[in-house]
């Protein structure tokens, strides 16, 4: 559930989620609903796309790919139909902030994507939503027919003679489906797996066409950069990362949610002061900082600024923004045994070293964890995950190795410690149920 505001927040993209109805199209239009269209209409696609670059926006789907230069790449005088995908198949561990802005504030995404039509001259798109969302289907559904009846949809907007079509479509829980070639391939009717690249889908996408892919809360921003202009959007985060940023707190904190604060806030604060620190008083072990695929920082490594450059610099990733908070007592060896039997369920099974290499790791850590590994399977484990690495046509398979591969380095002690029989030292004294 979306929480209370806190004094940190800056309410971009969630400012309107505590108004009555917010779902509702009357709700919208009485607060700055559509504006940022209307100002769209009546630019060119080139300087739509210009004033996406000036904001800063970088993709909230993980890869934190420059929004607007995604969107110039899509060819201009294709002579096939462009298309537009939003991949709301949010199904990374950790990360729960699309279905609140889907949830709260459907007409939000709905004229993002109408803004990004305009910028590459699209006229049909649909809304990917996870099968789990399900209950999402008619939130959007209603919102769609709101639009279409308010001539924000169809033939002809706001008589622009711009004409434009949007669907939803569900997926049936595949992870995989959040890769965005299986997405394509999903949509289309097939088996979700992923394709080969290139071509990228802003050449060869949807069916085919020229495809701009973004996710939830990437499009979301769309409407304020176009209404308050690029650079108000840019200088509310940090540099070359501009904008606010939707993260989801969970694991050991106090006040676990969804929170928008802007780029660059610092983890330690958003640990500590926006979620309320770890229960009981307990010091942090860990933090996974942008869902489970990404590489884990240690407690002492929490001073650092949460945006895209300098995770990277630190070696890890943000992601798509699920901040996962892990406290003394847990069990890293555990910790990565449960990362890898969910990556191992999730493996399309197109890929050898993927569909491989997430079975023997799971198989090795179970083993370890219950205490029958070998002090050589540990620099196994490092060796399996290395072997994973850019092997695969998806990033499911980096997504399996790489926080391994950070939680063997940098908690070698651990698994050391479950090494000839020895219990579970953490499982001995586990906090109750």
């Amino acid at each position: 559930m979306y929480n209370d505001p806190h004094p940190a927040e800056v309410q971009v993209l969630t400012r309107r989620f505590r108004l009555p109805n917010s779902q509702s199209i009357e709700t919208y239009l009485a607060n700055e609903g559509y504006q940022g269209l209307q100002k769209a209409l009546a630019m060119t696609p080139d300087q739509v796309i210009e004033e996406v670059k000036a904001s800063g926006l970088r993709g909230r789907g993980g890869a934190g790919f420059p929004a607007g230069l995604k969107w110039s790449f899509v060819p201009r005088h294709s002579p096939k139909p462009k298309y537009i995908v939003v991949n709301a198949d949010e199904g990374e561990p950790g990360t729960c902030k699309d279905r609140v802005l889907m949830e709260y504030d459907p007409h939000q995404l709905i004229e993002g994507v109408l803004i990004a039509a305009r910028a590459v001259d699209a006229h049909q798109g649909w809304i990917y939503i996870r099968g789990e969302y399900r209950y999402l289907l008619d939130i959007m559904d209603r919102a769609i027919a709101e639009a279409y009846q308010r001539g924000y949809l169809g033939p002809n907007i706001l008589g622009s003679g711009f004409d434009f079509d949007l669907y939803t479509h569900t997926g049936a829980g595949s992870y995989e489906c959040g890769e965005e070639s299986a997405l394509l391939e999903s949509l289309e009717g097939k088996r979700g797996i992923p394709r080969i690249r290139p071509p990228f889908p802003a050449v060869v996408g949807a069916f085919g066409s020229p495809t701009v892919l973004n996710n939830v809360e990437t499009f979301c921003a769309a409407p304020t950069i176009l209404l308050r202009g690029g650079h108000y959007f840019a200088d509310l985060g940090s540099k070359k990362n501009g904008g606010t940023r939707l993260f989801c707190l969970s694991g050991h904190v106090n006040r676990p949610g969804v929170y928008e604060l802007p780029m660059g806030f610092p983890l330690r604060r958003m640990i500590e002061e926006v979620g309320g620190g770890v229960p009981g008083g307990k010091k942090v072990k860990a933090v996974i900082p942008g869902g489970s695929s990404c590489p884990i920082l240690k407690g002492d490594e929490i001073d650092i600024p949460m945006d895209f450059d300098s995770l990277a610099a630190a070696g890890s990733m943000l992601g798509s923004g699920g901040v996962v908070i892990i406290d003394e007592d847990t069990c890293m060896v555990k910790l990565a045994m449960r990362i890898m039997k969910f990556y191992q369920h999730e493996s399309c099974g197109w890929c050898i070293p993927c569909r491989e290499g997430t079975m023997w790791l799971k198989k090795v850590l179970v083993r370890f964890h219950d205490g029958h590994g070998a002090k050589s399977d540990i620099d196994l484990i490092g060796e399996l995950a290395q072997n994973m690495l850019g092997r695969t046509f998806c990033p499911l398979g980096d997504a399996a190795a790489l926080p391994t591969i950070s939680i063997v380095k940098k908690f070698r002690h651990e698994f050391e410690e479950h090494l000839n029989g020895a219990r579970c030292p953490y499982e001995e004294h586990a906090r109750p149920r």
